[in-house]
């Protein structure tokens, strides 16, 4: 929809001061800005609606006012099969590619707009037509924006297509570097009734040259399958009968993956689940099967070899335990490549160091064993710091801690304690081994102040309410990141109740971490990114000024509700759940918490490769602009975050 000339004065009018303070028409007097208006159009777009197609002809500039747009090249002529180029919001301008028209540079064939862009929500654009652009040119303040913008386009151009360049060689032009699962799934798909007799099953499964066949029942919804596996754990080795039916041997309610689902998401499903198996099915049907992807389907296809080392995390022995860490940071390299979403991309990793560390309190567990015999009593072995909130992409430092019953005397209590000291050692001993260096700070279960009994821990935890010391809080900031991962869950229920009786009765500790926030806020950034040269600042300590205040905002306020322990995003999820916070406001935190976890791992990534020390300082100048622009947004996010937290105890900000 357009409106023209007079007849969109009144929408001008809402837009006014966007459009003259936009660099394009900054400066203009009342007089001219009236005559410029009267020569471009307002224009409305609802969602999904194409702004420009490919090919159609460009006679001026677009300037985004409200929504956002997508500028996306259509794979095959499809629309709907796109990849996007660019998203553009309020303030940015669609259409500098036309800038060779306008200058009179002629076009060397007869299409020269192969992008098409889309508008993602209901947007507002103002069409500025070349007449304007003419009239603005003589300004130098138009041209140096445009330079620039241009400037900035064709460097992240030019740096998406090396990227590009690369990634075809490394796969192959034939092999997309993100390739669909109905991509790489089998068809057509064995399958069987629920009444088909296990022997008849087997029989189709060897005719058929295939380790697994689809359940089905009477209108062909899959209710569960059945694999080689199965047949030997539930007929073989139990001696069942070869006359029961596929229902009575089956997986019932299987994990699924949908024919849209992009590789990685089939290979995370495989690691997470523990299967091999995944039966495909469509968007519009997800109880009808029409194709079966396997783990070694996956690991043909890419060759990604350590992959099979993975599976073997659990039965690794002291010999091959140092390969874990090389391992994973293979598959870490390969879905940073792949573009992998961060989030996707911790979790899957998170899993994966999970079961490392798991499978080394095993292996402690078993010396300890050996040594001093079963544990005396129950215990629970917890992650802290990154590891704890699971955002632990390459292995750091050892953050953890032991938490035991209490033993019935004295005698018993000196002997569980001469028992958990042998057990904390070894576990640090074989981390050590996995390739986590000792923790500097000495945080770990090997050291008394770090593993006690539940009534050690109140004690504590008093003691830490009692003398909130900034040391105090900043071990307690370190301390509430816990999350459980090794041992018995009624220890771990009775700990976490125990942590939330004294935190309640000890409110001094959470509202003097509450004043530090207050007087250490989070630093703004709300100048353009060439304002940000221009003030001379370079750059930002990412963990300093923003994962670590909204770490800790968040941790206050979930303890100021009772909520104890988990990652960040499940604590979000559960301030959600209680009404503490809007589903707007989660939705703002989850994205600010990716855009800063983005930056954070691709920019650790590249200096562990080229060889660099570690640090978590950002230079602006080496990330791009659409990363800085949604950095800045992540830290407004984060200071509302964190004056919520520090208003919750009334405090002012």
């Amino acid at each position: 929809m357009e409106r023209y000339g007079s007849t969109m004065e009144a929408e001008i009018k809402k837009y006014e001061q966007a459009i003259q303070n936009h660099p394009i028409f900054s400066g203009v007097s009342a007089a001219e800005f009236g005559a410029l208006m009267e020569q471009c159009r307002l224009k409305n777009y609802k969602q999904s609606q194409n702004v420009w197609y490919a090919g159609s002809p460009r006679n001026g500039l677009l300037l985004m006012l409200e929504g956002v747009t997508e500028v996306y090249v259509a794979i095959n002529g499809q629309s709907s099969s796109h990849e996007v180029l660019e998203v553009l919001e309020a303030g940015d301008v669609v259409g500098f590619s036309s800038l060779a028209d306008f200058l009179g540079e002629p076009a060397p064939f007869d299409h020269p707009y192969t992008v098409e862009v889309q508008a993602v929500e209901e947007s507002v654009c103002l069409h500025i037509p070349y007449s304007v652009m003419e009239a603005r040119w003589h300004q130098e303040e138009v041209r140096d924006y445009m330079l620039r913008q241009v400037s900035v386009r064709l460097r992240d151009i030019y740096a998406s297509l090396a990227e590009q360049v690369h990634l075809a060689h490394q796969w192959g032009e034939s092999d997309p570097f993100i390739q669909r699962v109905q991509d790489v799934m089998n068809t057509p798909v064995v399958t069987v009734s629920e009444n088909t007799p296990v022997r008849e099953v087997a029989a189709k499964m060897v005719d058929h040259h295939a380790s697994s066949v689809v359940v089905e029942d009477t209108d062909q919804n899959i209710v569960g399958i059945i694999t080689e596996k199965d047949l030997v754990q539930r007929v073989l080795s139990s001696g069942t009968g070869s006359d029961v039916t596929a229902s009575a041997v089956m997986t019932s309610h299987p994990y699924l993956i949908q024919t849209q689902s992009y590789y990685y998401e089939a290979m995370s499903r495989f690691l997470l689940n523990g299967v091999k198996h995944l039966p495909v099915v469509t968007p519009e049907n997800e109880n009808r099967v029409v194709g079966m992807v396997t783990l070694s389907d996956l690991l043909r296809k890419r060759n990604r070899g350590r992959f099979e080392i993975l599976q073997q995390i659990e039965t690794t022995t002291g010999d091959t335990l140092p390969e874990m860490k090389h391992a994973i940071y293979d598959v870490l390299a390969h879905l940073i490549s792949d573009r992998i979403p961060t989030l996707h991309l911790l979790e899957i990793i998170t899993k994966l160091y999970d079961r490392l560390v798991r499978r080394c309190v095993e292996m402690a567990e078993t010396e300890v064993v050996t040594k001093h015999g079963p544990p005396p009593v129950r215990y629970a072995f917890f992650l802290m710091g990154s590891g704890g909130r699971a955002e632990q992409f390459m292995l750091t430092d050892q953050d953890h801690f032991l938490v035991f019953e209490d033993p019935e005397s004295d005698e018993d209590r000196e002997k569980a304690e001469s028992y958990f000291r042998a057990l904390g050692h070894e576990i640090v001993y074989w981390l050590e081994r996995a390739g986590y260096k000792r923790c500097d700070g000495n945080m770990m279960a090997s050291e008394g102040a770090w593993r006690g009994s539940t009534s050690q821990w109140g004690d504590r935890l008093r003691t830490w309410g009692l003398r909130a010391t900034n040391q105090n809080i900043l071990l307690g900031h370190n301390f509430l990141a816990f999350r459980f991962l090794y041992g018995d869950q009624s220890v771990r229920d009775t700990f976490v109740e125990t942590v939330h009786t004294q935190l309640e009765s000890s409110t001094i500790f959470l509202y003097r971490a509450a004043e530090q926030e207050k007087n250490a806020p989070i630093p703004m950034l709300d100048h353009p990114v060439r304002a940000i040269f221009r003030l001379k600042k370079e750059g930002i300590d990412i963990k300093k000024h923003a994962l670590f205040p909204f770490h800790h905002s968040l941790q206050i306020l979930a303890a100021k509700h009772g909520i104890f322990g988990g990652t960040p995003l499940e604590k979000i999820d559960s301030l959600q759940e209680i009404s503490v916070i809007d589903e707007a406001f989660a939705d703002d935190l989850r994205f600010a918490y990716e855009v800063a976890l983005k930056i954070r791992v691709e920019q650790s990534w590249s200096r562990y490769e080229r060889g660099e020390g570690s640090t978590s300082e950002i230079k602006f100048s080496q990330i791009k602009s659409r990363d800085k622009e949604e950095l800045m947004q992540a830290m407004k996010i984060f200071r509302t975050l964190q004056s919520q937290a520090v208003s919750a105890f009334g405090l002012r900000t």
